[in-house]
């Protein structure tokens, strides 16, 4: 597997990359078009339709964690690197290990967090469309375990990593 670099486009894309972005793409363009026909019924006619509320309010949920999921597999999520930014060597090394560590230990908090939750919501229904809850709150766990085998790709990555190669960022003006 090639790794991904944030500031480096890549060259190509597998298909299940590209039919993860379609299924992205098509959660938000479904939300967009829920909360516009909302909208729209609320303006024209002065009532809306309760179920396409909780469907935008449910595909949003969605977007939010599968594009987490595409956010850290591309290594486009929001990192401070105020401090390693000025390590470098064994000491920088050193310091990314143990954020991934800390980083990990939240994922799996998150992932055992989000297993109560479904088992918790297994028996409750949503109000307006009767959809079962664990099938909505579902996609936190999912979240979690995609985003820890992609953290611990990276640590893997990490260690492989000789310590030279761990520079100083240059300055931005």
């Amino acid at each position: 597997m090639s790794e991904l670099l944030p500031d480096k486009p890549r060259e190509s894309e597998t298909k299940g990359e590209v039919a993860f972005q379609a299924f992205c793409a098509a959660v938000f363009l479904g939300m967009i078009g829920l909360v516009f026909y909302n909208a729209m019924l609320r303006y024209v006619f002065r009532s809306s339709f309760a179920p396409s509320e909780e469907w935008a309010r449910f595909l949003f949920m969605y977007i939010t964690f599968f594009g987490s999921i595409e956010g850290f597999y591309r290594g486009r999520h929001i990192a401070v690197d105020m401090v390693t930014g000025k390590l470098s060597g064994i000491v920088k090394k050193s310091v990314d290990i143990v954020a991934q560590l800390l980083a990990l230990a939240a994922l799996v908090l998150l992932a055992i967090g989000g297993v109560s939750l479904v088992q918790q919501t297994m028996d409750t229904k949503t109000v307006a469309t009767g959809v079962n809850m664990a099938f909505i709150n579902g996609a936190l766990p999912v979240m979690a375990f995609a985003v820890i085998v992609i953290r611990l790709r990276e640590l893997v990555q990490t260690f492989r990593k000789p310590a030279s190669e761990f520079l100083k960022k240059p300055k931005e003006f």
